[in-house]
């Protein structure tokens, strides 16, 4: 059931980039191998989940705008396409998603934070929070999966 609310449907369109955003930290800290400074590093790191964590917010303010719809589902691609089977990359936003959302992406953003300070002399710190990325968006990916295939894919991660 998608929203109703044209102007809740244009915002929560850019569901796709809360967990976009920390899966592109994890792959530019993941391709520049430490060749950056711990500073660009806790930089990316935390920048991509932070504004995850504010999109996410404004994805929450949108869907309690729309209320009482009861969920927003988004199919990105078509994943698995056999006979009858048809599974899609999608995303489902409803309101138990979209407070677990809210915590993973603050929680996570805060945890980057915290860890900026923590991980400054360490040697390994573009792997730590290229990790920490790969991690955050593993955990939105298991919330808003639609389907079970992609929600497993989630769970591995």
């Amino acid at each position: 059931m998608r929203l109703t609310n044209c102007e809740a449907d244009r915002v929560l369109h850019w569901l796709w980039l809360v967990p976009a955003l920390p899966f592109a930290g994890f792959v530019l800290l993941f391709v520049t191998g430490g060749r950056l400074t711990a500073r660009a590093t806790a930089a990316i790191g935390a920048g991509s989940t932070g504004i995850s964590a504010a999109l996410a917010l404004a994805m929450a303010y949108s869907f309690l705008r729309a209320l009482p719809a009861a969920a927003y589902r988004e199919v990105l691609w078509r994943w698995i396409g056999v006979g009858p089977l048809d599974v899609g990359v999608g995303l489902r936003l409803d309101a138990l998603s979209l407070i677990m959302m809210l915590v993973v992406t603050f929680v996570g953003f805060l945890i980057h934070l915290y860890s900026t300070a923590y991980m400054e002399h360490d040697e390994g710190t573009f792997r730590f929070f290229a990790y920490l990325n790969l991690f955050v968006f593993s955990m939105l990916v298991l919330i808003l999966a639609d389907n079970l295939p992609l929600l497993f894919v989630g769970w591995e991660g």
